[in-house]
């Protein structure tokens, strides 16, 4: 596949994984509890992470596609985990 057409699709994927996870967080912290209070904050120390992680990834030469293939996984495992 053309480089681009796979960026392009990187980036659909990306767009439509990130919104089943906000779907599947907005339930857990809906339902309240103990639970909820936990999802916001590994929410909140998930983007920091992933944010920093980018951050090193441009500076030291990766390519925007790293960037995004890397945020795909972390979206990615959190899909799974709080789909179980």
């Amino acid at each position: 596949m053309l480089n681009w057409m796979r960026y392009g699709f990187d980036a659909a994927m990306l767009t439509i994984e990130a919104q089943q996870v906000i779907g599947l967080r907005l339930a857990k912290i809906g339902a309240g509890g103990p639970g909820a209070a936990m999802e916001a904050t590994l929410m909140v120390n998930e983007k920091i992470a992933a944010a920093m992680e980018a951050g090193v990834t441009l500076a030291t030469g990766g390519s925007s596609h790293k960037v995004l293939t890397g945020y795909r996984k972390h979206v990615g495992k959190n899909y799974r985990r709080l789909s179980r």
